[in-house]
C-alpha cells in the first residue's frame, strides 16, 4: 500500500552551504579542520548578524570617543564636559529607533518610500537658502534651523534618498527596457544633477563628492555599459575640478596638500598638522583613553571631522586598526547582500549604501592621515553630528531589512527566539523556584 505524503508540509531544506559541518566544494581550498567553521559563515543570516554587530560596535566606540574628544572644549563652551556627548547620545537613541523601524520594513515598502524620501530631502535642502531658515557653518550653507537649539542638515537625508531612487530607476528600467543605459540619461542623470546641484549651491563639496560616489556605485551595480560609466566618471571629474578652480579656499587647500610644504601648526594647515601630531603622539599603543593633548583646543573639530586622530592618539595603532576592521566587515556584509539577493532593487540599493558609508569613511580617514586634502566630512557612526548619525543608522536599518530578505534568512530568524522572548521564557521558571 502506497502512502501519500504532503510535500508542502515538509520543512524547507537548507542550502548545502548553510548546514553545519558541510565540507563541500565551496571551501575545498581550505584545510579540512577549517571547513566546518567557514561553512558557518555561509549561513543566510551571516549578513544580518554582521551588520547588527558592526553597527553596535562602531556606535559604542563613537560615543566613547566623542565624550573623550569633546569634554575639554565642551566644558569651555557650555560649562559641562558632557554637553556634546549627551547631545550625541540623544541622537543615537533617535537613530536606533529609526534603524529598528527601518529594519522591519519590507523591500516593497522601501520601493514605495524611494521617491517621497528624496523629494522631501530636496525640499528641505532648498529651504536652507530661505533667509531666516538656513544657517551657514564653516562657509557652507547646508543647515536648516528648526529651533533655537536644534538644526538639521538636509544634505544627509539626500544620501539615502538618492540611493533608493537610483536603485528604483535602474531596477525598473532594466526590467522593462532591457538596456540599463536607457534609464541613465533620461531618468537618473536629471535626478542626480538636481540633487547634487542643490548641495553644491550650499558650497558643501564633501557631501557632493559622496553623492557622486553613490551615483557611480548604483550605476556599476546595475551593469551600466563601460562607455557610459566612463563618460559619467569623466563628467564627475570635470565637475569636481571646476568646483575647486572656482574657489580660492579650495585651491589653497589643494595646493597646500599637493606641495607638502605646509608644516606650520599655527597657519593654514594647522588642522592637518595637529592631526598628524596626534597620531604621532599616540605611537604604537596610544597615550590612554582620555589622555589626549591635542583635544585641549589644539586640534580643531577634534570630536567631529578629526576624531580619527584622537582615536590614534589615545588608543594607538590597535584602535585605528579596529575601526578599519569594522568598516571592512561592514563592506563584506554589504557585498554578501549584493551577491546573494535575487531582487535587483536590493542589490543596487545595498551597493549604493555600501559606497556611501565606505567612501565617506575613506575621505575622512584619508584627510586625517594626509593622503587626501581636508574636505570636511564626518566619520560614519563615530564623529559627532546628529543628522549624519541618524541618517546613517537608518541606512543600516535598511541594510538589515535587506539581509532579513536574503533567501533562507527569514525562516531561520523566525525560528530563533529573540533576546526579549528568551528572557520572558526564563521568568516563570525563576518564580517557580
Amino acid at each position: 500500500m502506497t502512502s501519500t505524503v504532503d510535500r508542502s508540509a515538509r520543512a524547507p531544506r537548507a542550502p548545502r552551504a548553510t548546514r553545519p559541518g558541510d565540507t563541500g566544494a565551496a571551501h575545498s581550498w581550505l584545510p579540512a579542520s577549517l571547513r566546518p567553521l567557514a561553512a558557518r559563515f555561509d549561513s543566510p543570516v551571516t549578513s544580518y548578524y554582521v551588520l547588527v554587530g558592526v553597527t553596535t560596535a562602531l556606535l559604542l566606540i563613537g560615543l566613547v570617543m566623542v565624550l573623550s574628544a569633546s569634554m575639554i572644549t565642551s566644558y569651555k563652551d557650555d560649562g559641562s564636559s558632557y554637553a556634546v556627548f549627551l547631545n550625541q547620545a540623544r541622537f543615537a537613541g533617535i537613530g536606533l529607533v529609526g534603524a529598528f523601524i527601518a529594519s522591519r520594513l519590507t523591500v516593497k515598502w522601501w520601493k514605495r518610500l524611494a521617491v517621497p524620501s528624496l523629494a522631501a530631502a530636496m525640499v528641505l535642502q532648498a529651504l536652507v537658502f530661505v533667509p531666516g531658515l538656513g544657517l551657514s557653518k564653516g562657509g557652507n550653507r547646508n543647515w536648516l534651523k528648526l529651533t533655537s537649539t536644534l538644526s538639521l542638515q538636509p544634505s544627509e537625508l539626500t544620501k539615502i534618498g538618492l540611493v533608493l531612487v537610483g536603485a528604483l530607476i535602474l531596477a525598473n528600467k532594466r526590467a522593462s527596457l532591457g538596456r540599463v543605459s536607457h534609464a541613465v540619461i533620461p531618468y537618473l542623470v536629471p535626478v542626480a544633477a538636481i540633487t547634487i546641484g542643490l548641495v553644491l549651491a550650499g558650497h558643501d563639496l564633501g557631501t557632493a563628492l559622496v553623492l557622486i560616489g553613490i551615483v557611480g556605485a548604483v550605476m556599476y551595480a546595475a551593469g551600466v555599459p563601460g562607455r557610459l560609466f566612463a563618460a559619467a566618471a569623466v563628467g564627475a571629474a570635470l565637475l569636481a575640478t571646476a568646483l575647486v578652480v572656482t574657489s580660492s579656499n579650495r585651491m589653497d587647500r589643494i595646493g597646500n596638500w599637493l606641495s607638502g610644504s605646509c608644516t606650520d601648526p599655527n597657519g593654514e594647515c594647522g588642522q592637518s598638522v595637529h592631526g598628524l601630531y596626534a597620531l604621532a603622539d599616540g605611537g604604537w599603543w596610544g597615550v590612554g583613553l582620555g589622555a589626549s593633548k591635542e583635544k585641549w583646543s589644539w586640534l580643531p573639530e577634534a570630536h567631529n571631522d578629526f576624531i580619527f586622530a584622537i582615536i590614534g592618539e589615545e588608543l594607538g595603532l590597535p584602535g585605528t586598526f579596529v575601526i578599519l576592521a569594522l568598516f571592512a566587515l561592514l563592506a563584506s556584509a554589504c557585498y554578501r547582500i549584493v551577491t546573494r539577493s535575487t531582487d535587483q532593487f536590493v542589490r543596487i540599493a545595498a551597493a549604493g549604501a555600501m559606497a556611501w558609508i565606505l567612501f565617506q569613511a575613506m575621505i575622512n580617514i584619508g584627510a586625517v592621515i594626509g593622503l587626501l586634502p581636508v574636505i570636511g566630512v564626518p566619520l560614519p557612526f563615530v564623529s559627532a553630528g546628529g543628522s549624519a548619525l541618524v541618517t546613517t543608522l537608518v541606512a543600516m536599518g535598511m541594510l538589515v531589512s535587506f539581509a532579513r530578505a536574503e533567501p533562507g534568512a527569514a525562516e531561520i530568524l523566525a525560528a530563533r527566539p529573540g533576546v526579549i522572548q528568551r528572557s520572558l521564557a526564563v521568568l516563570p521558571r525563576r518564580r517557580a523556584r
